[in-house]
C-alpha cells in the first residue's frame, strides 16, 4: 500500500481551504470556559474599581460673545480692539482659558481653601515612608534638604495648586457657527461645579471690563503727559514767531515779499527790452565804423525794415510806377513826365537824407541804449538783493508758522482725544453676557459605571477570544483528524480518548474491559478494524508500535491493541524495547522473567520466555534480561528469525519498541515488521519532532500504516463532536459485544 505523499495532502488542504469558520468555532467551544471566566474575573475587577471610584458631576454656563462693540465715540485706537477679525473668537476662547481667570475665579472664590476642591493632603503614602526610612538608615544617599516655608509661601503654593486643579477641571468649547461659548466644569460637587462655571464666565466678563477701564486709565494718563509737553511746545513757538515779527519790523511780509517780486519782474522786462533794442542797433552802429557805403547801410535789414525808411520806401515804389507808366504815353520832354521824374528824384533825396538822419539817429539810439541796459542791469541786481533776503525773511516766518501750526493741530487733537477718553472711562460695555446659567447636575458625569463595566466585558471576552485563538495558533501539537493529514501528511488510524486517572500513574491494565470505560474500548476496536481493513491480503501480521518520544502512550496502545486483538484470534504481544521495558512491569511479570533477549541469545527456551494472560487470552513475551547491547542485539538475525517464527504460531505479533528520538532501535525492529503504528500524544509532541521520526522511516522506505493520536480529551478537542457521541449512540458498553 503507497504512503500518502505529505506534500499532496498539504497543498489539497490549502487549496480547498480559505476561512475555516468551523475550526474557529471549535477553538471557540474548547476555550468557552476560560474565555468566560476571564471575562467574568476582569469584569468583576473592574466593576470593583469602578465602585470604588470617586463620582464626578460637570455643570455648563452658556455665554454669548458680541463680536461688535457699541461704539459710543470714535476712540477704537485707543484700546486697539479689532472685533471684525476672524480670529476674535478664537482669541476670546484662549482668554477664558487662560490662567489669569483661572488665578481671578480661584481668588473670588477661595477654593485653595475650599475642601471640596482641595481635598486635605494626605499623609506620605508607605512607598515615601519606606524611601524615607532607607535614606535615613543609608546616610550615604542622596538627602533632600527641609525647606521651613512662611504662611505666605504655603498659601502661595496652594493657590498655585488650586489654579493647576481648576485649569484641568474646566472645558470650554465653541458652538460651531456661532459666537456662542459653553463653559463646563468638572469636580467632585455638583453645586461646586455649577458655581465655579458661572463664577468662571463673571470672572472673564469683569476681565474684560477691568481691561477697558485699564486701557482707558493708561489712556487718559499718556494723552495727559503728551498735551502737558505739546502745549510748552507751542508756546515755544509761538513766542519765536512774535519774536520774529517784532526784530524784522514786518506786518504783512507777504505784501512786502508781493511788491518786491513784481518790481523785479518789471525791471527784469525793461532790461530784456533795453538788451533787444541795443542789439538792433549795434549792428548799424558797427556799419557806420567800418566805412561802408550809404547804399550798403541802406541794404540792412535793420534799415530797411525801420518804419521811417519803409514809408519813404513805398513812396519811392509809387513814384517809379508813375514815372514807367507815364514814360509809355509821354516823351522825356513832357511836362507830366518831367515832374514825374523830378518827384521821384525829390522821394530818393528825401530817402538819402533820412537813411543818413536814421544812422545818425541810430549812434544816438545806440549810445542811449548802452547807458539804459547798464542802469536797468544795476537796479535788477538791487531788487534781486532784496528780493532774497525779503524771501529768507519769508521762509523765517513760514518755519515758524508751520511749527505753531503743527503744535497747535497736535495740542487740538490730543484735546479731543483726553475729552473723548474721559467721557468713555465711565461708560462699561461688556463684550459677553450669560445665555444661560448653571444648572446643578444630579447625576455624575463620570464615570459611567454601566458603560465601563459592559466595555470591560466586551474587552475582556475579545480578548479572550483573542488569546485562545493565539494560543491554538502558536499550538504546534496535534489534536484532530486535520492535523494529522495537513501538518503530518499521514492517515490517522483511530484516536484513544484520555481518561481521567492519578497524575504520575499509568492507566489501569485492564481498562479496555472495564464496562463503564466503553467509550476507551471502542476507540482500541476502531483501532483494530482500522489496522485490520489496510492489511486484508495478509494472514499473519507482525505490527510495531513506536512514537517519537517517551510518555506519549505507546505501551498503553501497544497493550489494549493486543487485548483487541486477542479477541479475534491467536496473538502475542511483545516488549522489544530493550532499553526501558515496561510491559513486564504493568503486567506484574519479575524482572528475573527471561523473554526476547534471551530468545535472540538462545539461553532460555521459548516455553520458559512465554507468559499468559488467561483474562486477556494474549501470550505476552517480555524483554527479559536487558543487555549492554541492545540495538546490535535486535538488528542480529535472531530477532528477525524469532518474528518470522512468531508469525507461524500467532495471526498478530505486537511489538511495543523504544521511541525513535532517543534511540534508532524501532529503525531495526521496522526490518522484521509488517505495519507500523506511530503513536502521537494530542496536545504534547510538537509538530516538528514528530515529522523528524516520521521522516526517518521514510527514508528508508517503511510503509506506515498511520498515526494512532493518543490522550485526546474529547471534551476539549475539535473532534469531540465527530467521535465523542458515537459510542453511547450504538450502546457500545461491554467488550462483551464485541
Amino acid at each position: 500500500m503507497a504512503v500518502i505523499n505529505r506534500d499532496d495532502v498539504n497543498h489539497g488542504v490549502l487549496d480547498s481551504e480559505t476561512i475555516d469558520i468551523a475550526h474557529y468555532l471549535g477553538i471557540l467551544k474548547r476555550y468557552a470556559f476560560r474565555i468566560v471566566s476571564l471575562a467574568i474575573a476582569f469584569t468583576i475587577l473592574v466593576a470593583l474599581l469602578v465602585m470604588r471610584m470617586t463620582p464626578l458631576y460637570t455643570s455648563s454656563t452658556t455665554i454669548l460673545v458680541d463680536s461688535e462693540n457699541a461704539n459710543v465715540v470714535s476712540i477704537e485706537e485707543v484700546y486697539g480692539l479689532d472685533t471684525k477679525r476672524k480670529d476674535y473668537m478664537q482669541t476670546q476662547y484662549e482668554i477664558l482659558r487662560s490662567r489669569q481667570i483661572a488665578e481671578r475665579t480661584v481668588e473670588g472664590m477661595n477654593l485653595h481653601l475650599n475642601d471640596k476642591f482641595m481635598p486635605p493632603a494626605e499623609g506620605p503614602s508607605a512607598i515615601d515612608s519606606l524611601i524615607d526610612s532607607a535614606k535615613d538608615m543609608l546616610p550615604f544617599l542622596p538627602q533632600e534638604e527641609v525647606v521651613e516655608r512662611t504662611e505666605a509661601q504655603i498659601i502661595a503654593a496652594k493657590k498655585r495648586s488650586a489654579v493647576f486643579r481648576l485649569m484641568r477641571a474646566v472645558e470650554v468649547s465653541m458652538v460651531d457657527n456661532t459666537q456662542v461659548m459653553k463653559i463646563s466644569v468638572t469636580t467632585e460637587s455638583a453645586s461646586l461645579s455649577a458655581q465655579i462655571a458661572d463664577t468662571i464666565a463673571d470672572v472673564y466678563i469683569e476681565n474684560y471690563l477691568q481691561a477697558k477701564l485699564d486701557m482707558t486709565a493708561k489712556a487718559t494718563s499718556f494723552l495727559t503727559e503728551s498735551l502737558e509737553g505739546l502745549k510748552d511746545k507751542l508756546d515755544i513757538a509761538e513766542k519765536n514767531l512774535s519774536q520774529f515779527y517784532e526784530r524784522n519790523q514786518v506786518v504783512n511780509i507777504d505784501g512786502v515779499v508781493g511788491l518786491a517780486a513784481d518790481e523785479l519782474e518789471r525791471l527784469s522786462t525793461q532790461l530784456l527790452d533795453a538788451q533787444t533794442a541795443l542789439k538792433l542797433n549795434a549792428v548799424i552802429y558797427r556799419q557806420t565804423r567800418n566805412n561802408v557805403t550809404l547804399e550798403d547801410i541802406a541794404r540792412l535789414p535793420e534799415v530797411l525794415n525801420h518804419p521811417t525808411i519803409q514809408g519813404v520806401r513805398r513812396d519811392e515804389a509809387k513814384a517809379m510806377t508813375r514815372v514807367s507808366e507815364l514814360s509809355k504815353v509821354y516823351g522825356p520832354k513832357h511836362p507830366k513826365m518831367i515832374a514825374a521824374n523830378a518827384e521821384l528824384s525829390s522821394i530818393r533825396e528825401t530817402l538819402t537824407t533820412q537813411t543818413r538822419d536814421l544812422i545818425s539817429s541810430i549812434t544816438t539810439q545806440y549810445q542811449v541804449s548802452e547807458q539804459r541796459v547798464a542802469q536797468l542791469k544795476q537796479e535788477v541786481e538791487v531788487a534781486k538783493a532784496e528780493f532774497r533776503g525779503l524771501s529768507a525773511l519769508d521762509n523765517q516766518r513760514k518755519a515758524l508758522q508751520r511749527d505753531v501750526d503743527i503744535n497747535q493741530q497736535l495740542y487740538n487733537s490730543f484735546f479731543t482725544r483726553l475729552k473723548e477718553t474721559d467721557e468713555l472711562g465711565g461708560f462699561e460695555s461688556a463684550n459677553a453676557r450669560i445665555l444661560d446659567s448653571a444648572v446643578v447636575p444630579s447625576v455624575p458625569s463620570e464615570p459611567n459605571k454601566k458603560l465601563l463595566i459592559g466595555a470591560a466585558f466586551v474587552f475582556s471576552i475579545g480578548f479572550g477570544v483573542f488569546l485562545a485563538i493565539t494560543m491554538e495558533t502558536l499550538n504546534s501539537g496535534i489534536r484532530s483528524v486535520e492535523d494529522v493529514e495537513r501538518k503530518l501528511g499521514q492517515r490517522m488510524l483511530g484516536l484513544i480518548p484520555w481518561l481521567a486517572h492519578k497524575k504520575k500513574t499509568n492507566l489501569p491494565i485492564r481498562t479496555y474491559f472495564d464496562g463503564k470505560k466503553h467509550q476507551f474500548a471502542e476507540s482500541v476496536r476502531t483501532l483494530r478494524t482500522s489496522l485490520s481493513l489496510l492489511n486484508l491480503d495478509k494472514d499473519n501480521q507482525a505490527i510495531m508500535v513506536t512514537s517519537s518520544v517517551p510518555k506519549e502512550g505507546k505501551t498503553t496502545v501497544s497493550i489494549n491493541l493486543a487485548f483487541a486483538l486477542g479477541q479475534l484470534d491467536k496473538t502475542i504481544l511483545i516488549d522489544a524495547d530493550l532499553r526501558r521495558p515496561s510491559i513486564g512491569r504493568q503486567f506484574n511479570i519479575p524482572n528475573y522473567q527471561p523473554g526476547v533477549a534471551n530468545l535472540i541469545l538462545k539461553t532460555h527456551s521459548f516455553d520458559e520466555c512465554l507468559v499468559r494472560d488467561e483474562q486477556a487470552n494474549i501470550d505476552i513475551l517480555s524483554a527479559g534480561t536487558i543487555p549492554s547491547n541492545p540495538q546490535e542485539l535486535l538488528a542480529d538475525k535472531g530477532f528477525d528469525a524469532l518474528i518470522k517464527e512468531l508469525k507461524t504460531q500467532y495471526k498478530y505479533v505486537v511489538v511495543d519498541t523504544a521511541p525513535t528520538q532517543a534511540v534508532s532501535d524501532s529503525m531495526v525492529i521496522a526490518n522484521s515488521c509488517d505495519s507500523i503504528i506511530y503513536v502521537v500524544r494530542a496536545d504534547s509532541t510538537s509538530e516538528k519532532v514528530i515529522n523528524t521520526g516520521l521522516s526517518r522511516f521514510l527514508q528508508v522506505g517503511h510503509r506506515l500504516d498511520g498515526v494512532v493520536l493518543n490522550q485526546v480529551d474529547l471534551r476539549k478537542s475539535d473532534v469531540a463532536q465527530r467521535y465523542g457521541g458515537f459510542y453511547d449512540q450504538y450502546d457500545y458498553t461491554s467488550h462483551k459485544d464485541s
